[in-house]
């Protein structure tokens, strides 16, 4: 009885620490995972894991809401000033690699575009399948709100433009993938992760485009594993966490625990793709690895 008394006194004595996780809707599913396989391991820590966007992620820990920032973006410099502005050491870590998928329904008689293609259906300038060599259907837009890293991904890699105003904003990746698969008409884009599970099977209902670079260059498709690795499809994006400050304690630990040989199997296991050299590179700079 006693070593049990004992015992229980030195496990209340540990100090209990708790992370709150706030941002990407792509990177949510992920950081769940994460979250609970840590938490499995570690009885002193509890880690909460929201969505809400990049946008909302950054802008909580700007405001000392949260201790992990999700994104799938880099901070804007308009955010930049206002976390110098309070005091923010804004870290910057990549824990992941992530292929955004271009989603249509069967119906479009689309298999594979090209990245000008996307950009001129997405700024409104292709109205219609049959203008690609699909169905005669009239092209539905579906997207991510402003306050998303993909609707800001998006904007900047692929229609280097405005969207269109006829683009359907949802408020969430499983919203844009429901709504694709209930539409014969539409179109949307989806992190690679919503699209293939822990098995790797593909999520039915959908078509995932072939995506080529320019004209003459091949079509790849995303769910292509090797592909990715190589480098051969070209709408790959780092996805970053954001921190206040070199991390400490439980943060710290479970930061190193995503990037370890445990955490980078669970980003494989979700259907993402491990850090390369050059995110290591980023990630042992700021200290990370320490």
């Amino acid at each position: 009885m006693l070593f049990v008394i004992y015992a229980l006194a030195a496990c209340s004595s540990r100090e209990f620490e708790s992370v709150v996780i706030k941002g990407s809707d792509t990177e949510v599913n992920l950081a769940l995972d994460l979250s609970e396989t840590f938490m499995e391991n570690d009885e002193v820590i509890s880690i909460a894991v929201t969505g809400g966007g990049s946008g909302s992620g950054i802008a909580a820990l700007i405001n000392r809401k949260c201790d992990i920032a999700n994104s799938s973006r880099e901070f804007k410099s308009s955010e930049k000033e206002l976390a110098e502005e309070r005091g923010i050491e804004v870290i910057p870590i990549i824990f992941a690699t992530d292929a955004l998928a271009f989603i249509t329904h069967p119906s479009a008689g689309v298999d594979s575009l090209t990245v000008a293609q996307i950009g001129a259906i997405y700024r409104g300038e292709i109205t219609n399948w049959k203008e690609l060599g699909g169905n005669d259907l009239a092209i539905s837009l579906y997207g991510r709100q402003g306050n998303s890293g993909t609707f800001s991904f998006v904007q900047e890699k692929i229609l280097q433009g405005e969207y269109s105003n006829e683009m359907m904003q949802m408020n969430g990746t499983a919203q844009i993938l429901e709504a694709v698969k209930a539409d014969q008409s539409g179109i949307g884009y989806v992190g690679i992760g919503y699209i293939v599970d822990k098995n790797g099977k593909q999520t039915e209902g959908i078509n995932v485009l072939a995506i080529k670079e320019n004209d003459i260059a091949p079509a790849v498709s995303p769910v292509n594993i090797q592909a990715i690795i190589e480098g051969k499809y070209v709408v790959t994006r780092p996805l970053y966490q954001y921190i206040n400050g070199k991390p400490k304690g439980k943060l710290k630990e479970f930061i190193q625990f995503e990037l370890g040989e445990v955490g980078q199997e669970i980003v494989k296991r979700n259907g993402y793709f491990p850090v390369t050299p050059k995110d290591i590179e980023l990630n042992t700079i700021q200290g990370i690895y320490e």
